[in-house]
């Protein structure tokens, strides 16, 4: 069987008849979810999972791991092995040049016994690294059993988790709730799934309605600095000085630390000034979102955005954004110098 992406993977897992797994990737939210998924298809209780699961941890010796897949479980009806922080998908091709004979005869071995698995074992690898495709095992695996890659989740392919909510939900957003909610995941420096999850379940928990509005996105991520701050991006990206200046103040006024509105403002100008060189080179609207690593919608409203820039503003705004780093964290400078970077932004010419 091909490798799958996570809601693929969930929806095909009570079909297959697998006995070997591989859940490889940096987004744990997703590992955690299919190996709960695939210990409930094959325990009914907790206890019963207690005493059928061998945990092991980091490399194991294939022979070793041979012995264990074969030895018949006692008082229990299954025998499986979840092995994390596995190295045998890890890209190791200078390490294998150097692989001696006995050590390839030992694969050899572990592979025909992952293709023939005993009808009453289970084997689970967890790496928290992307898997080499290359190596035998990973190739074993992916023909003989289940393969999911839980690829990092960002800004530009957080699509599929939020399309596969939504039907678990059996909600729906409209156009200005799908915008704000990009818009506002776009601004964070790093995204989590639990607190999505979390938080679009008390949406269902405390509202019947099937269409998920703006006003209720709003009320989920208020409590979020990085996103509150996403109408002060906004303003700047209108260049709308009177707006930016209110929101900035209103954002200081709030508590926020000045560290996180430099780092998101300077992260935003430079995505600007990005914009702008890529669409002198005719990368221009959705194609933008790649090199910008952004979702298309918010890469086309970002690029639209670069266009009101001179680039010379964003090359000035950008050094006084690295000077300001240096001023604010030494004391010697205020808030003034965020404000005067904004005026700058939204007034000033080539």
């Amino acid at each position: 069987m091909q490798f799958v992406k996570f809601g693929e993977f969930m929806v095909k897992l009570p079909q297959q008849d697998s006995h070997v797994f591989l859940l490889a990737g940096e987004e744990h939210y997703y590992i955690d979810k299919a190996l709960a998924k695939i210990m409930a298809g094959l325990f009914s209780d907790s206890q019963e999972a207690a005493d059928s699961v061998q945990k092991l941890n980091g490399e194991i010796d294939a022979d070793d791991l041979v012995s264990m897949i074969n030895t018949a479980p006692f008082f229990t009806a299954k025998n499986v092995l979840l092995i994390r922080n596995t190295t045998l998908f890890k890209d190791n091709r200078k390490k294998d040049e150097q692989q001696s004979a006995a050590k390839d005869k030992k694969l050899e071995r572990l592979l025909k016994t992952l293709a023939d698995m005993p009808p009453f074992s289970y084997v689970i690898f967890l790496s928290p690294e992307k898997a080499d495709k290359r190596r035998k095992i990973y190739k074993m695996v992916e023909k003989c059993g289940m393969v999911l890659e839980a690829e990092a989740i960002r800004a530009w392919n957080i699509n599929d988790w939020l399309q596969g909510k939504l039907q678990a939900m059996n909600r729906d957003m409209d156009r200005d709730a799908y915008a704000y909610f990009q818009g506002a995941v776009s601004m964070m420096q790093q995204i989590s799934l639990e607190f999505l999850d979390r938080e679009f379940d008390k949406l269902a928990l405390f509202s019947e309605d099937r269409r998920i509005t703006k006003a209720a996105l709003v009320k989920v991520f208020a409590g979020l600095p990085e996103v509150s701050i996403f109408a002060l991006m906004d303003a700047i990206s209108e260049r709308n000085a009177q707006k930016a200046l209110m929101l900035l103040r209103r954002q200081l006024d709030d508590g926020t630390y000045f560290t996180v509105i430099l780092s998101l403002l300077t992260r935003h100008v430079r995505q600007l000034w990005q914009a702008k060189v890529l669409q002198e080179k005719g990368i221009r609207g959705k194609a933008l979102a790649k090199p910008l690593e952004l979702n298309p919608f918010i890469a086309e409203k970002l690029g639209r955005a670069a266009q009101r820039f001179p680039e010379s503003v964003l090359k000035r705004s950008m050094l006084e954004l690295i000077d300001a780093d240096y001023w604010l964290k030494t004391g010697q400078a205020g808030n003034e110098i965020l404000e005067h970077t904004v005026i700058d932004l939204c007034r000033g010419a080539s």
